[in-house]
């Protein structure tokens, strides 16, 4: 076995696994669309023998009912393939609704741990990817359908004439073979090409983020020929996929018709011994032929293989252990943090080695150190944005790990440099959140974090909607700051939210800090002396370890420390005095 076939093994088993849970969701669906592919199946294995009988019963002038069968056999196929379309869309609707949600679900689970993903490759796995897993329902069904006819073909020449079932199995391992070896091709190249499909969306997500950077650096002809790179190895991979199904059907177009030459010859020779009639051979004819149906087949299995890579592709993503919560509460407390010997890896080295802290409750701790440090890896721990891969979090001694996920949410809030706006409108983004403030929390909110002034001079006030809401990069900050604000907690966390915000409006909020929201716990990321100085105590964070933790006024008298707000002084350099 390869070393990519072994790789790819467990990502295969998981994606058979997955499928047939896809399958289960077309619900009534799938029993409608089982009962017409069965129904269409066994109409199509008794129409040769009808139409047999019909032949004979014209040749005899014999009893014409037999027409009548035959006519209302073929409306009985079409009635059937009518349903059989609406159940196959309905199901197949329902099955990818199914999986996308719980891809996405599962996603928006795993937090920070979905950044292993790039944004378009997900985008390419819960839209088009699942597209193709959710078309599995109708494949399963109209294959284990398809087995009805081959087998009834094979049991109707039998009792025809035997001699004319040996025939037609003398022929069968061969296409056996054949098919399988183009099963096993076709499922390589199509979980190749939804990889190479992945890479251009996250290439093409990427290139429109940075749209305006691009257009201000005059790279888009080179841009425009990194996210089409991987053209030419789609293009491979589409080719063979075509040249697979060319190859099977070449194949397929040359054995086939030898098996039901051989039958028919059989059957032809057993018609000039009177052992079976016009009627009979004309079945045998029809029967070699629906036995032989590799067509079908192909197309199926061309089908089937795609659908796994494209479940392949979701397994990928719900293999990645998410996030686990338990139901334990917080007790009565006012946000005391302690972090016990926490290390946090990322690339192969530590961000946070060893860390032993103990931020008080009601404080206003700001957290500096040189880009790097783990400044925001600290923040993110106190939230269990991210957990650590040794030690522990506590939140007024209770251990974050067995707290209830809404219980730490509403206990702990984030304020983001680059916050996310998510709602219809103002009004949604800021009441976005574990619980639901009332107009006047909102408003109140919006007016400490500053952007109730603006938001007024909107078209529609806190009713305008967000597309319709053009903001600067510090309106958009203030707007984050009022829904961290709207849902404050024991703690609210404040990562480099004034990195777009002016020296007046940052002061105002500062104030809101040290003001209204003193009785809280408030950890500010931060970078600006200023911001520091208004703290009750600093922590200095220096390459993954805490160098000290004091009030500003006292660290200030160290070199180092000042170096890190004043860049005159770093270029000077930072081997200052140590504590």
């Amino acid at each position: 076995m390869s070393s990519e076939t072994a790789r790819r093994s467990p990502v295969r088993r998981g994606a058979d696994r997955l499928l047939l849970r896809v399958a289960r969701q077309g619900g009534p669906w799938l029993v409608v669309l089982a009962v017409t592919a069965l129904s269409i199946a066994c109409a199509e294995t008794a129409l040769p023998a009808v139409l047999g009988r019909a032949v004979d019963a014209i040749v005899g002038k014999a009893s014409q009912s037999w027409l009548t069968w035959a006519g209302l056999l073929v409306a009985f196929l079409v009635v059937c393939d009518v349903l059989d379309d609406l159940a196959t869309g309905s199901a197949v609707a329902e099955s990818t609704a199914w999986l996308r949600h719980s891809v996405l679900g599962h996603v928006l689970a795993l937090g920070t741990r979905a950044g292993r993903f790039a944004p378009g490759d997900l985008a390419a796995r819960l839209v088009g990817n699942a597209a193709d897993a959710g078309r599995v329902a109708p494949d399963l069904v109209r294959a284990g359908a398809n087995l009805v006819p081959a087998i009834g073909a094979i049991v109707a020449l039998g009792l025809i004439d035997p001699w004319l079932c040996l025939t037609f199995l003398a022929g069968i391992p061969v296409l056996a073979v054949l098919l399988r070896a183009f099963a096993r091709e076709a499922s390589d190249v199509a979980e190749r090409y939804l990889e190479v499909q992945g890479a251009i969306a996250a290439r093409l997500l990427d290139a429109l983020s940075g749209a305006r950077t691009i257009a201000a650096a005059g790279t888009v002809d080179r841009e425009v020929d990194r996210v089409l790179a991987p053209l030419p190895e789609l293009h491979r991979h589409g080719v063979d996929t075509w040249r697979a199904q060319m190859r099977i059907t070449t194949q397929d177009a040359l054995v086939a018709p030898l098996v039901e030459i051989a039958v028919l010859a059989v059957a032809g020779s057993e018609l000039a011994r009177g052992r079976i009639t016009p009627g009979e051979f004309l079945a045998a004819g029809q029967y070699a032929v629906l036995g032989t149906m590799f067509g079908s087949a192909i197309a199926a299995v061309a089908r089937l293989a795609r659908s796994r890579a494209g479940a392949g592709r979701a397994v990928e993503v719900l293999s990645e252990p998410p996030m686990r919560y338990w139901r334990g509460r917080l007790p009565a407390g006012r946000g005391r943090i302690e972090l016990r010997g926490v290390t946090v890896r990322g690339a192969g080295r530590p961000v946070l080695a060893g860390v032993d802290l103990v931020l008080p409750e009601g404080g206003l701790i700001a957290i500096v150190g040189r880009s790097g440090s783990g400044k925001s890896v600290l923040a993110a721990l106190v939230g269990r944005l991210v957990d650590p891969d040794e030690g522990q979090v506590l939140l007024d001694g209770q251990a974050l790990y067995t707290l209830d996920r809404k219980v730490l949410r509403q206990a702990v809030t984030y304020g983001l440099e680059r916050p996310a706006l998510m709602g219809e409108t103002l009004t949604d983004v800021i009441a976005f959140g574990p619980s639901t403030p009332s107009t006047h929390e909102l408003v109140a909110a919006a007016q400490a974090a500053q952007a109730d002034g603006f938001i007024r001079r909107m078209p529609h006030g806190y009713g305008t909607r967000l597309a319709d809401a053009p903001m600067s990069g510090g309106e958009v900050q203030r707007i984050g700051l009022a829904r961290a604000f709207a849902h404050a907690g024991r703690v609210i966390v404040l990562d480099d939210v004034a990195a777009s915000l002016d020296t007046v409006t940052e002061h105002e909020i500062s104030q809101v800090l040290t003001g209204e929201l003193a009785d809280k716990t408030r950890l500010v990321v931060a970078h600006r002396a200023s911001t520091a100085a208004r703290s009750d105590v600093v922590v200095w964070l220096d390459r993954g370890t805490v160098r000290a933790v004091a009030p500003h006024s006292q660290l200030w008298r160290q070199r180092a420390y000042r170096a890190l707000f004043q860049p005159e002084e770093r270029a000077a350099g930072t081997n200052g005095d140590r504590p």
